[in-house]
């Protein structure tokens, strides 16, 4: 049995985390390097200064557990049969409080983050493998995150 605590200091520094992912500054603690689970991958990362993440969604489902802060989760539809180039509609703005739970199902365009400049939020986030030992994917997009992607990052 392996175990890991959310809360220690080790993680992935935020200048080594994948930022042009991120609207701003990260830390991100990747837990399922330490407790190796077999179903998912699992990360605790922390939006600092009002930082996002940039609009992307996963091949299989993830689930947000809120352990700091306040945030949301902001939801899109796409709109158009683009590949890298495409409009998007938002259809849903959630706020994300300490304790909250969230599920998003696979393949659903979403951004989620801080929502105020002065206070940190943090999450965990576990994604599912989409099938038995097939690791989870996610495709990353700049976009404007009101009407239009512009470019496929991942």
């Amino acid at each position: 049995m392996n175990k890991e605590n959310l809360f220690t200091k080790t993680g992935i520094p935020s200048e080594k985390a994948k930022t042009n992912y991120f609207t701003g500054k990260i830390a991100a603690k990747d837990i399922s390097a330490k407790i190796k689970p077999s179903t998912e991958k699992i990360y605790h990362v922390t939006f600092k200064g009002g930082s996002r993440t940039k609009l992307h969604f996963h091949n299989a489902g993830q689930t947000l557990i809120v352990t700091k802060g306040k945030g949301s989760l902001v939801m899109y539809k796409k709109i158009g049969a683009g590949i890298k180039n495409f409009k998007i509609k938002k259809v849903e703005n959630v706020t994300l409080n300490k304790g909250d739970c969230v599920y998003i199902p696979a393949k659903k365009l979403h951004t989620h983050g801080s929502i105020n400049k002065k206070e940190d939020f943090a999450h965990v986030a576990i994604n599912s493998f989409p099938k038995k030992n097939t690791e989870p994917k996610t495709v990353w997009f700049e976009s404007d995150f009101k009407s239009k992607v512009t470019e496929t990052l991942s």
